[in-house]
């Protein structure tokens, strides 16, 4: 069964969408199966910047804005987003950096300088540089 579901764009025409009405949790879980595996196609490297107060009061703005132009710069795909503290207060400014298929990886006190080398060798090669913290939380 298909449902048909209208909506306005832009206040000018009328469109629809289709959308398939899954009546299983085996569909369901298909359909997942499917996104992920999209997505997974799709994957690059992740850049979190952790700018919660501490994280603003040590500089993170300008590391946020140091790996959004230098990556964009040097052609390397990859998000860079800002998140909320992470709880690492005292190694601000803290990032996050999440490699295609590997666990994320957290690092600390870092400058442009630091930045600079996490995006030549961790992000570009996958080796790992001095900095890292130890992680103490779960992903979800």
């Amino acid at each position: 069964m298909i449902f048909f579901a209208p909506f306005r764009d832009r206040g000018k025409r009328r469109k629809s969408i289709t959308m398939e009405i899954i009546k299983s949790p085996a569909e369901l879980l298909k359909r997942k199966v499917e996104i992920l595996e999209k997505m997974k196609s799709k994957e690059k490297a992740l850049v979190r910047v952790h700018m919660g107060t501490s994280g603003l009061a040590s500089g993170a703005k300008e590391i946020y804005e140091f790996f959004r132009l230098e990556l964009e710069k040097r052609n390397i795909d990859t998000s860079v987003i800002s998140t909320g503290d992470m709880g690492y207060c005292f190694a601000e400014p803290t990032i996050e950096v999440t490699r295609p298929g590997e666990a994320p990886v957290v690092f600390g006190y870092v400058d442009k300088l630091k930045a600079d080398v996490i995006i030549e060798k961790y992000i570009k090669n996958g080796e790992y540089v001095n900095g890292v913290l130890p992680a103490n939380y779960r992903t979800i």
